[in-house]
């Protein structure tokens, strides 16, 4: 494979325009929570396309990127034929690893529905174990980064799960070095 030149990355990255199906509503009436994952797996791959890391990547060096670890925030609910953007924050990134942070925006309106914080891993597809990337797509991700360094850190980063007061509680029993 010929290697890539770095390219120009939108800071963020937005999604092309896509819509809620009408088999993702659930019995609620709105999108199920898995299909907000689709919304953002889609944009995602769109995303990280532009890196190199699309499905040529996969068929022509033997190697691609897994989800590790992803936190996610239901903020409003989507309807039916919404039309939504998905926009991708690269957050950091090392020699096998990408942090990221992504959120899913009514197209016309604007309003957050989730936001989505990850970790994926570089695959080699063979040995099916996590590997460095290679040269080009270091270099593409060092652009990405250098084009989101100037957004601001996005406040849900690095969110802890759990019930707000009993957190609190618990912050403060550790600050306090006492143990419960």
């Amino acid at each position: 494979m010929e290697k890539r030149t770095p390219v120009f990355f939108f800071a963020p990255f937005v999604s092309s325009i896509m819509g809620v199906e009408p088999a993702w509503i659930d019995y609620n009436g709105h999108m199920n929570m898995a299909y907000y994952h689709v919304l953002f797996d889609r944009a995602l791959d769109e995303g990280f396309s532009l890196l190199g890391l699309g499905p040529e990547y996969v068929e022509e060096q033997k190697a691609s990127f897994f989800a590790a670890e992803i936190h996610t925030l239901y903020k409003r609910e989507l309807k039916v034929r919404d039309q939504v953007r998905v926009t991708v924050q690269l957050v950091d990134y090392d020699e096998k690893r990408v942090h990221y942070y992504m959120e899913i925006r009514h197209a016309a309106e604007g309003w957050v529905a989730a936001s989505m914080e990850g970790l994926s891993l570089h695959v080699d597809m063979e040995t099916r174990k996590v590997s460095p990337f290679p040269d080009d797509i270091t270099a593409n991700l060092a652009v990405m980064k250098a084009a989101h360094a100037r957004l601001t850190r996005p406040q849900a980063l690095g969110r802890i799960i759990g019930i707000p007061a009993r957190l609190e509680k618990h912050e403060t029993l550790l600050a306090s070095g006492t143990r419960h």
